[in-house]
C-alpha cells in the first residue's frame, strides 16, 4: 500500500527533510497500529478506538474522538480518548448530528479552529462535557461517502494545531478509512460464515437424521399394523425400528460433536466463559465480568467430579453467548455479570445486566422475541433444562439457565 508524500517542507521555513521524515514515520507507525487491530480480527469499535488513540498520540492532543454516523441523525459508533468512564456517564447519551459535528458531516471538509466556541457552527455541550478550545477535525471518506469524522482538541504543545497538523491528520484519515472498511468487511464475512454454517447443518440434519426418522416412523406404523395379523413379520419390523433408531442416534451425535465449539475441548466450560467475558470486556465500553461458584467439575482429569455431558456444555456456552450478545447490543448497560454455579443437583448460568430492561410481561411478550429467546429456550429444553428471562424497564435483565446435574 503506497503512502502519499507529506507536505512540501518548503511551505514551512522551520521544517526540513528530517522533520518531514519524522512526520511520515509517525504516520506510518500510527496507521500500522490501526491495521494491526484489523489483523487481530477485532470488532469495528475496537478498530475505531485504536485509530482515535493513535491520532491523539500522533498530534499530541489531549482529546480525540471519532464518530460514525447512522441514518437517524445520531452516531452508530462514537469513541473518544481523554475522557474517563465517570465523565462519559455524566455527559450522557451519544451526541446527535448537530453543531460542528453535523456541519462536518454535511460539508465533508477539514475544519481547523483556534477556538471552536467562537465558530458560528458551534452549538452547545452537555454540562459535564470537557471544555474544548483549539480544534482540528477531518472527515474519513471512502470516495464520496463520509464514513465518519475524526477530531482532536486542546493540543498539548502551545500554539494549537497548524497547517502541517491538518495535512498529517488528513493523511491519517485516508488510511483510517481503509482500516474501518476492512473491519466492516471482516464482521460481515463472519456473519455470512455463521449463516452458511447454519444452512449447512440444517441441510445435514435434513438429509441424514430427519430422513432416518421418517423411515423409522413408517416402519413403526407397519409393525403396529402387523402385530395382530402377522406377529412374525411385526417382530422383524420392530427389529428394524430398533436398528434404525440406533443409526439415527449415531448420526445425530455426530452432528452434535461437529457443532461442539473447539474451545470447550481446549479449555472446558468455565475457562471458555471466562475468556468470552474477558474478550467482550476488552472490546466494549461496559464492564463484563465472570465468576464461578461451587466446585467446578472435571478439572480436566485431575480427579474432580465428571464434566457435564458435551451437549450440556454446548447448550450453556451458546445460551451465554446469545445473552451476552443481546446485552452488549441492546441493553445500554454499564455492567454485565456472567455467573456459573455448580450445585449438587444442577448447573446454573445467569447473565445479568444493569441496562434499560424491557417489559417482559407486555402484550405478546413485547421486547422478548427479538432477543433470540426461542433459540435459547430450545437449547435449554434439549438438555432437560429451564430458561427464564426476568426484566423490567429501567431495572436491567437477567437470563437464567438451570440444567440438572
Amino acid at each position: 500500500m503506497s503512502v502519499p508524500e507529506p507536505a512540501d517542507p518548503a511551505a514551512d521555513p522551520a521544517a526540513g527533510p528530517a522533520t518531514s521524515a519524522r512526520d511520515r514515520d509517525a504516520v506510518l507507525h500510527a496507521v500500522s497500529s490501526a491495521v494491526l487491530a484489523v489483523t487481530r480480527h477485532l470488532s469495528v469499535r475496537e478498530v475505531l478506538q485504536v485509530i482515535v488513540r493513535s491520532a491523539a498520540r500522533l498530534l499530541d492532543a489531549r482529546y480525540a474522538a471519532l464518530g460514525v454516523p447512522d441514518d437517524d441523525g445520531a452516531f452508530a459508533e462514537f469513541v473518544a480518548e481523554g475522557i474517563s468512564d465517570q465523565q462519559w456517564a455524566a455527559i450522557g447519551p451519544t451526541p446527535r448530528q448537530h453543531g460542528m459535528l453535523g456541519a462536518m458531516l454535511r460539508e465533508g471538509t477539514p475544519v481547523r479552529l483556534p477556538d471552536i466556541r467562537r465558530d458560528p457552527r458551534f452549538g452547545w455541550w452537555p454540562k459535564a462535557h470537557p471544555i474544548l478550545k483549539d480544534f482540528l477535525g477531518v472527515p474519513i471518506t471512502d470516495g464520496d461517502t463520509v464514513l465518519g469524522i475524526i477530531f482532536l482538541s486542546n493540543k498539548r504543545t502551545p500554539g494549537g494545531f497548524g497547517e502541517a497538523d491538518e495535512e498529517l491528520l488528513t493523511l491519517f484519515a485516508a488510511h483510517a478509512a481503509i482500516a474501518i472498511t476492512n473491519a466492516r468487511l471482516y464482521e460481515r464475512g463472519r456473519e455470512l460464515t455463521v449463516v452458511e454454517e447454519r444452512t449447512r447443518m440444517a441441510r445435514e440434519l435434513h438429509d441424514a437424521v430427519s430422513q432416518k426418522l421418517f423411515s423409522l416412523r413408517l416402519t413403526a406404523r407397519a409393525a403396529a399394523a402387523l402385530t395382530r395379523t402377522d406377529p412374525e413379520r411385526a417382530a422383524e419390523a420392530i427389529e428394524r425400528v430398533e436398528r434404525m433408531a440406533g443409526e439415527a442416534l449415531t448420526e445425530l451425535r455426530a452432528v452434535i460433536v461437529e457443532l461442539r465449539p473447539a474451545e470447550l475441548d481446549r479449555h472446558g466450560l468455565v475457562e471458555s466463559l471466562r475468556k468470552q467475558a474477558a474478550l467482550l470486556n476488552r472490546l466494549h465500553p461496559m464492564t463484563v465480568a465472570f465468576s464461578a461458584e461451587g466446585d467446578p467439575p472435571g478439572d480436566r482429569g485431575l480427579g474432580g467430579a465428571p464434566d457435564p455431558a458435551p451437549e450440556i456444555e454446548v447448550a450453556v456456552l451458546r445460551v451465554a453467548q446469545e445473552a451476552l450478545h443481546n446485552a452488549v447490543r441492546h441493553a445500554r448497560a454499564a455492567r454485565i455479570d456472567v455467573r456459573l454455579a455448580h450445585r449438587e443437583d444442577a448447573l446454573v448460568l445467569e447473565v445479568t445486566d444493569d441496562g434499560a430492561g424491557f417489559d417482559s410481561a407486555g402484550p405478546n411478550g413485547a421486547g422478548v422475541h427479538g432477543l433470540g429467546l426461542p433459540s435459547m429456550t430450545d437449547r435449554a429444553q434439549a438438555v432437560g433444562g429451564t430458561l427464564t428471562v426476568s426484566s423490567a424497564p429501567g431495572r436491567g435483565t437477567t437470563v437464567r439457565l438451570e440444567v440438572p446435574a
